[in-house]
């Protein structure tokens, strides 16, 4: 970025402005975001990538996730999109539950899908105020096969949870053949090599590959006397 007395007042007095105005829009999208979610309640963030297409095993095993979950009495929050995003939505709005979806404006490939519960359906200019609806509200975070949007929402879940910035929560990797080598690169490296991580953060990673085992582990975590159903944090 130039320095400001590089660029002719009247240009840099007119991005002074943008980035005023820029503050009222984050401002009103995180309210009407809590408004929303507010209302609902306990629920379960699914991630993963917008390119699965029906009839892939992962996107199927979504489907058959999210409806699994509504029987548990979660609803469902996606991102709102095509690929698993819509499995989720469409496995909770088949099985009759909360079917939510963070929609993020993009230039392409994102558009929300047909599942979402139309008082659900929210859309977002800004990731960083999405991710702020996906972390505050969800119970569990079920992560399936997906591209760079997966991984930075997983490890900055992982970071929170970390360190103490939200309430630990279940975190489930689905796939195996996928999460395998991921799983192998960072207790070799990240952990044996250099140390940059603890063994007991590999107990927030398990890896399953079925919609009982994840049932199993979100169930298992809540019926813990000390872990509540609530907000991950408070503002």
């Amino acid at each position: 970025m130039p320095e400001e007395s590089n660029i002719p007042q009247k240009q840099w007095a007119k991005i002074k402005g943008e980035n005023s105005w820029t503050m009222f829009k984050v401002v009103a999208e995180l309210v009407n975001g809590f408004e929303t979610m507010n209302k609902l309640g306990p629920c379960v963030s699914i991630f993963g990538s917008a390119r699965t297409k029906p009839g892939d095993k992962y996107y199927e095993l979504a489907v058959e996730m999210a409806a699994s979950l509504v029987k548990e009495g979660f609803g469902i929050i996606t991102g709102g999109g095509p690929g698993i995003m819509e499995a989720g939505n469409k496995g909770a709005y088949d099985a009759g539950g909360l079917s939510v979806g963070l929609n993020i404006d993009l230039p392409f490939e994102q558009s929300h899908n047909p599942w979402i519960d139309p008082d659900k359906n929210m859309n977002y200019d800004y990731f960083f105020v999405r991710k702020v609806m996906f972390v505050k509200y969800a119970q569990a975070f079920v992560v399936m096969p997906g591209g760079f949007g997966t991984l930075d929402e997983l490890f900055e879940v992982l970071t929170l949870i970390q360190t103490s910035k939200i309430s630990p929560v279940p975190v489930v990797l689905v796939g195996s053949d996928f999460w395998g080598g991921l799983n192998e690169w960072i207790v070799n490296t990240m952990l044996e090599r250099y140390g940059n991580i603890s063994a007991k953060d590999m107990d927030l990673i398990p890896i399953v590959d079925t919609c009982e085992e994840v049932c199993k582990i979100i169930n298992a975590f809540y019926e813990k006397e000390e872990n509540t159903i609530r907000p991950n944090y408070e503002l």
